[in-house]
């Protein structure tokens, strides 16, 4: 009788990182997350492309909603600030949740991450 991995439950990668640590890593800045998602063998896992595409998503969401509050006079100014904060707490979340296993799904750019890293 022989036991099949969970394909839904993140496995060791073969060499190198953690699948958990991989995922989590791609958070930190998107420049991993572009990394894992050219080298072997992170490329071919489904769990390490999710978050690197997620974290490339939310890396773009946060550059154009700052453009966005930049061009606004005042209000925008002082928006901004919190609107970082708030996406650095996200990031942070979801580094945690890279670390434990999960599969976190962000509103919206959850779906384009999931369908990029075919999983």
């Amino acid at each position: 009788m022989s036991t099949q991995p969970d394909p839904l439950q993140p496995q060791p990668a073969q060499a190198g990182l953690s699948n958990n640590a991989a995922g989590a890593l791609a958070y930190v800045t998107f420049i991993p997350a572009i990394i894992f998602l050219i080298v072997e063998p992170y490329n071919k896992n489904s769990y390490i492309k999710f978050h690197s595409w997620q974290c490339i998503f939310l890396s773009i969401a946060c550059f154009a909603i700052n453009t966005v509050l930049a061009i606004i006079p005042i209000l925008g100014w002082i928006l901004m600030p919190f609107v970082s904060l708030a996406f650095l707490v996200v990031a942070i979340i979801c580094i945690l949740k890279a670390l434990k296993g999960d599969r976190i799904k962000l509103p919206f750019i959850g779906n384009l991450a999931e369908k990029q890293a075919g999983a």
